[in-house]
């Protein structure tokens, strides 16, 4: 019963969705409000002109959570549409059933998929005098097949942005600061989303609390998140031990999650507010959206406890939010 009711789990569905392929062209125009959450089955209409943004999402996936950090900081306007991810019916018009999904206009109107070539790729329009078109056929997708002979979708470049070489030098004054930038967004998506689910997911009453967030915050039917909140708990609760074994995490999940924030605040070091210094670069974002959907629950709160990560943790809340009010 519970696998015809919430297919693929909520592993894949809420908190580790991915998305592949890059991008693809939406011959039809599609609509756009600014900041609004859209619950329409349609794709939208976007009018051409500036840059146009409509996410769908789900509000607890970790990669979604990193787009909107993302587009926050930098005072992009953008419409969420939540996805109910049990029918997806919002992103029917996909061939690509995973979120989080950007449709960006700026001209034409492109479908982009995966969080990390949406963030690169739209940083690169920022800071760029190329065409959206242009830059996103620089992210072109890899197809491989996994160990367990599924195919994926790979993407080698997704954590550069394709400047050249006057407008590279100034974004990243020396090599080391894009080296750094780029290792440690790679890290966040290689490692520490891992460390989400194991850890929301940990005991039977944290997953209960997660699945109630999770429901809470969601786009669920009454059935739907009936199911979703109890079965769902009781999957997860053992999909977590199975996570924590193939990533070879430790009998206290916590203690990884520990460790690895605080080689975070290491890496920043104590002079800088940021890994970008003074204001947050793609890697502080990264993190942020990442860590940011355990909010609200006992291992964020764990998190900030045990860790050095809360100093940091408020200045990102900080910047963001007055990113926000400005736009």
């Amino acid at each position: 019963m519970f696998r015809q009711i919430l297919p693929l789990c909520f592993y894949n569905q809420l908190w580790y969705s991915t998305a592949t392929p890059c991008c693809s062209v939406i011959n039809s125009k599609v609509s756009f409000s600014s900041h609004t959450v859209s619950c329409g089955l349609f794709l939208p209409q976007l009018p051409a002109g500036d840059l146009q943004l409509t996410l769908y999402q789900y509000k607890t996936c970790p990669f979604c959570s990193k787009v909107r950090a993302f587009l926050d900081y930098h005072g992009l306007p953008y419409e969420i549409v939540e996805v109910n991810p049990i029918m997806r019916k919002e992103i029917k018009f996909s061939s690509y059933r995973k979120v989080p999904i950007l449709l960006a206009n700026a001209g034409s109107t492109l479908q982009l998929n995966d969080s990390s070539v949406i963030i690169s790729a739209i940083k690169t329009y920022l800071i760029s005098k190329n065409s959206l078109e242009e830059i996103v056929s620089f992210y072109p997708p890899m197809k491989t097949v996994t160990d367990q002979g599924k195919e994926v979708f790979e993407y080698g470049n997704k954590y550069w942005l394709m400047l050249d070489e006057k407008e590279t030098k100034r974004v990243y004054p020396v090599k080391e600061v894009r080296v750094e930038e780029m290792k440690w967004r790679k890290w966040a998506d290689d490692w520490l989303v891992h460390l989400i689910s194991p850890n929301v997911y940990r005991t039977p009453r944290e997953a209960f609390a997660s699945f109630d967030y999770i429901v809470r915050e969601g786009k669920f039917g009454t059935v739907e998140g009936f199911f979703a909140k109890y079965m769902g708990a009781i999957a997860m609760f053992f999909i977590s031990k199975r996570l924590k074994k193939r990533h070879h995490l430790r009998d206290d999940v916590r203690q990884d999650l520990y460790e690895a924030v605080d080689e975070w605040v290491k890496a920043i070091g104590k002079h800088r507010l940021f890994m970008g210094g003074n204001q947050p670069n793609l890697a502080d974002l990264a993190v942020y959206g990442v860590l940011r959907v355990m909010e609200g629950l006992e291992a964020f709160d764990d998190m900030m406890v045990h860790t050095k990560i809360q100093p940091w943790y408020q200045h990102m809340e900080e910047v963001i939010q007055k990113a926000e009010v400005a736009v």
